[in-house]
């Protein structure tokens, strides 16, 4: 009997949000089209030596013979610690700032002074990475860069800062927050607008300051998008914005610059090795999916919080 209404339940449900499910086909014949059907190519390339005059279908098979190869190449580490190094930067420090521009911006009072600190900090997300890039190389020129001027005034050496590899994590992670902090920080403000002005002034009445309101009430009221944000983060944490390395790097900073990312390009785009840069990309999604797995489960178990 209560096997039956469960099916019934199920039917009922189904009936009422079909509009629902039409307007989610388009979505759906989407992402198999242009995701799943593509990743499904990618990885039968990978498992042969795939030749564009024979197709995908009628190349030699070789197995798991790429992987091997990505996996005892001898970039195999240097690639995945520029990688997660790259990453780990973006997930502490780029990660939270978003949070606290958005924080900060929730503070301000004159909403004509939040409106333009907030269009000034979203309109580089709409900058080119090309021109971020160039950007950068003009502020960091070792001879007539901003930075290396105030340096030279300062009466310190002047520096080429994009052909020292110690340089090169950090001066990513500047620009990349710096694009992308305004835009990221919008849904933060979003969340914001959600948490009930009651709550702020029942605080109040109680004698608690800003500091305390932060802590008792933004910070948990923020917690389910910061998680749900968090977990999306991780399952790109092998993957870095390739491109904008590829302009910015140079086979001087190598050693910390090279991340899977750059690596595929060379040998797959450059190089030809279809099947070889298809391996390393399955490879990298894998670890991805997995690190996703692993980070709801935990979410799961730590809060209420979790993608499914």
């Amino acid at each position: 009997m209560l096997h039956f209404q469960k099916k019934q339940n199920m039917r009922n449900n189904i009936k009422k949000n079909i509009p629902f499910y039409v307007m989610f086909i388009p979505v759906l014949i989407y992402f198999v089209i242009f995701r799943y059907v593509p990743l499904l190519l990618s990885l039968i390339i990978s498992l042969e030596k795939y030749q564009p005059a024979k197709g995908i279908f009628s190349s030699k098979w070789v197995g798991i013979e790429y992987y091997k190869q990505f996996i005892n190449s001898v970039f195999f580490w240097r690639l995945i610690r520029n990688t997660l190094g790259i990453n780990f930067l973006q997930l502490t420090v780029g990660f939270v700032a978003p949070i606290i521009l958005a924080l900060l911006l929730n503070e301000v009072g004159r909403m004509r002074y939040k409106k333009l600190v907030q269009t000034v900090t979203y309109l580089p997300n709409f900058i080119s990475s090309v021109v971020v890039v160039g950007m950068v190389v003009t502020f960091l020129s070792p001879s007539t860069g901003l930075v290396n001027n105030i340096l030279a005034h300062l009466g310190m050496e002047r520096i080429n800062f994009l052909t020292e590899p110690s340089y090169f994590w950090g001066i990513y992670t500047v620009m990349t927050i710096w694009q992308t902090a305004g835009y990221s920080a919008i849904i933060y403000l979003a969340s914001l607008t959600g948490i009930s002005s009651e709550l702020y002034e029942a605080a109040r009445i109680d004698g608690a300051g800003r500091w305390a309101q932060l802590f008792n009430i933004t910070l948990p009221g923020l917690t389910p998008t910061i998680v749900l944000l968090f977990l999306m983060k991780i399952g790109r944490v092998l993957d870095v914005g390739y491109e904008t390395i590829v302009l910015m790097y140079n086979p001087s900073i190598y050693s910390t610059a090279d991340v899977i990312g750059t690596y595929v390009y060379r040998r797959g785009i450059l190089n030809g090795e279809y099947s070889f840069a298809s391996a390393v990309g399955f490879f990298q999604s894998v670890i991805g999916l997995m690190l996703v797995l692993f980070a709801n489960k935990i979410a799961k178990k730590t809060s209420e919080t979790s993608l499914w």
